[in-house]
C-alpha cells in the first residue's frame, strides 16, 4: 500500500496569458482552449498527487461561466479531491484578471472535475496513494466527488443495461 498524502500535496496553480491564437468567431477565448488549460492543471496535480504518471481517463463535468479575453491573465487551479484504488477525481477552478481593470478582483470563468488513473510504465492501471483531507473545505469536496463517482457508475450502468434490452433500439 502507498502511503497517503494531505490534499494540499497535490494543489497547483498554472498561469497564462491568453493571446489572439486563442479566440473563436466571436473574439473571445476559445471552449477548447480553456478545456485544454484545465486538464493540464488537473494532470499537473494528478502527476503530482501520485509520484508517478497518471492518465485523463473522463472530464466529469466542466462548466464555462464567463468568456475569456484576449490580454486576460488566466489561472488554473487544482487539486485532488477524492481518491479510490486507481482512480483521482481532480477539481480545477480557472479564474481571470481582466487585463484593463487593474485592481479588480480575478473573476471565476470555469470549472471542472476529471478522472484520472494512474498508470505503470506499460500504460496498465496502478494504485494510487490515499487522498487524505485536512481542511473541512477538503472533506466536503472529497463527499461531494463520492456523490459524482456514484452518478457517474449509475449512469454507466443504467445506459448498458438499456442497450442490453431486447427492446433497445439498435
Amino acid at each position: 500500500m502507498i502511503e497517503g498524502r494531505p490534499t494540499a500535496y497535490s494543489r497547483v496553480t498554472l498561469s497564462r496569458i491568453m493571446t489572439a491564437q486563442d479566440v473563436n468567431l466571436y473574439g473571445t477565448v476559445h471552449g477548447g482552449v480553456i478545456m485544454k488549460f484545465v486538464d493540464d492543471a488537473a494532470g499537473a496535480a494528478a502527476a503530482r498527487h501520485c509520484g508517478f504518471n497518471a492518465v485523463t481517463v473522463a472530464i466529469d463535468e466542466i462548466a464555462l461561466l464567463v468568456p475569456v479575453r484576449v490580454g486576460d491573465l488566466v489561472h488554473a487551479k487544482a487539486q485532488v479531491n477524492w481518491t479510490g484504488n486507481t482512480s483521482l477525481e481532480v477539481g480545477v477552478t480557472v479564474f481571470a484578471e481582466r487585463w484593463n481593470e487593474a485592481g479588480r478582483e480575478p473573476v471565476n470563468v470555469a470549472t471542472a472535475y476529471l478522472v484520472f488513473v494512474g498508470v505503470d510504465a506499460f500504460g496498465k492501471p496502478r494504485e494510487v496513494p490515499a487522498v487524505i483531507p485536512t481542511e473541512d473545505s477538503d472533506e466536503r469536496r472529497f463527499r461531494e466527488a463520492e456523490i459524482r463517482r456514484a452518478h457517474r457508475l449509475s449512469r454507466r450502468r443504467a445506459i448498458e443495461q438499456h442497450r442490453e434490452s431486447p427492446t433497445a433500439p439498435s
